[in-house]
């Protein structure tokens, strides 16, 4: 098989490159995870704790 430089590959073929070499996030989610504040008034957690 000859090598052709990337840049003389056609749009598919640079495509299947550049697919081929990209990776996954491996079952992470990659938006970003906000931490919520422990100073704030959240009823939700109060109303949870009163059952358990």
């Amino acid at each position: 098989m000859k090598y052709v430089s990337l840049k003389k590959q056609s749009k598919k073929e640079q495509r299947k490159f550049h697919l081929k070499n990209r990776r996954g996030w491996n079952g992470v989610n990659p938006t970003t995870k906000v931490v919520k504040s422990k100073k704030v008034y959240d009823r939700k957690k109060f109303k949870l704790s009163d059952y358990e």
